[in-house]
């Protein structure tokens, strides 16, 4: 579970998340607006990721409509966050099902499909943690502006990186990417993995918001992420992300006690200090994605914690919540996944019926 690889280690690269990282920080220390620093992080995060490489013609487009996408289902998240758990549901069912069926565009969109997928649930969790919030307001528009700005943002260092470099064509910046864009059919197994998934993501949806749990919205993002297409993976994957949450969540709850006891200007700067480890987390996470997923799952578990929780700094009872979660969704992704094995080898057993055609 813990097994490195260390040709997936790649240092480079997270410096430069890092250093791109630091200007919409920057930004919103500036106009003191942090709670739409999430947005922006994930906004050039998932642009980098989308970015297919070749022509800047061609990335530019790629990127631009994957950013629209993107700004879409921001909108929808932060848009109905505060609204009843069945709107929340049916939305989550509907996204995630979109998600999966993405596979017949190719396995790189199905991929980039998958993390958008990911980004709604954050949104959903993160616009109805700040509803509760009387002193901090949040507008959908803004969180909107915020994505499009991160995106935006990576579109702007690759055109300069492309007039740099004399207007070559550049690979794809993360090459581990898969980046078959060739259309496949949706065959049956395709079709039910996706319904599977649409179905655990939006049950979890539905007991995380429907009972109000507190911090619940962990349990449909460890669901959907613990889902792969054969249950060996699902167990793998499930494992990980499980002490990957366990391990981020531990290390930010003691990072997030720091703060919970000072005032004024020494709160200030500890919020400060704990934005850039944040970042730092968050660059570890971008340099190990390929090396170990565990750990992977740690550090951008630790890194999004904080980043979630310095609006109003938590406690251990509210880290514990997310860890019960985590091993909830987990589990019921790898529940869902046994039953569907189970059931698949029960119809591969059936006999066939007898050939009633006359001789």
């Amino acid at each position: 579970m813990f097994e490195l690889n260390p040709a997936g280690l790649n240092w480079p690269r997270s410096v430069t998340f890092l250093d791109i990282a630091l200007v919409p920080l920057v930004v919103f220390w500036t106009i003191g607006y942090e709670q739409y620093l999430l947005s922006a992080l994930f906004g050039l995060l998932f642009a980098w990721l989308d970015d297919p490489g070749g022509s800047y013609g061609h990335r530019a487009s790629r990127v631009a409509v994957f950013s629209l996408i993107g700004a879409g289902v921001t909108a929808l998240g932060f848009g109905i966050g505060a609204d009843s758990w069945g709107w929340l549901t049916l939305a989550a069912f509907a996204v995630t099902l979109a998600a999966g069926l993405a596979a017949a565009f190719g396995v790189r969109r199905f991929v980039t499909a998958l993390l958008l997928n990911a980004w709604f649930i954050v949104t959903l969790g993160l616009a109805h943690s700040l509803h509760h919030y009387a002193r901090i307001t949040s507008y959908t528009w803004a969180q909107v502006l915020a994505w499009t700005g991160g995106a935006a943002l990576w579109l702007t260092v690759t055109f300069i990186g492309w007039l740099i470099r004399g207007r070559r064509d550049r690979p794809q910046p993360i090459a581990e990417l898969p980046g078959g864009t060739s259309r496949k059919k949706l065959t049956p197994p395709v079709v039910v993995f996706a319904a599977l998934r649409a179905v655990a993501v939006a049950g979890t949806v539905a007991l995380a918001f429907g009972l109000n749990l507190s911090h619940g919205y962990w349990m449909p993002i460890a669901a959907m992420v613990a889902m792969k297409p054969s249950l060996e993976q699902t167990t793998l994957v499930a494992a990980q992300r499980l002490a990957g949450a366990l391990i981020g969540a531990v290390s930010a709850a003691l990072l997030l006690l720091i703060p919970a006891d000072e005032h004024g200007l020494r709160l200030f700067a500890v919020t400060r200090g704990l934005e850039v480890v944040a970042l730092v987390l968050l660059m570890h996470g971008v340099a190990i994605r390929f090396c170990n997923y565990a750990l992977y799952c740690a550090a951008i578990a630790a890194g999004a914690l904080i980043l979630v929780d310095l609006p109003q700094p938590s406690h251990y009872a509210a880290e514990g919540y997310r860890v019960l979660w985590t091993v909830c969704g987990a589990g019921i992704g790898l529940l869902l996944m046994l039953l569907a094995g189970l059931l698949a080898k029960r119809a591969a057993k059936a006999p066939s019926p007898p050939d009633s055609r006359p001789a």
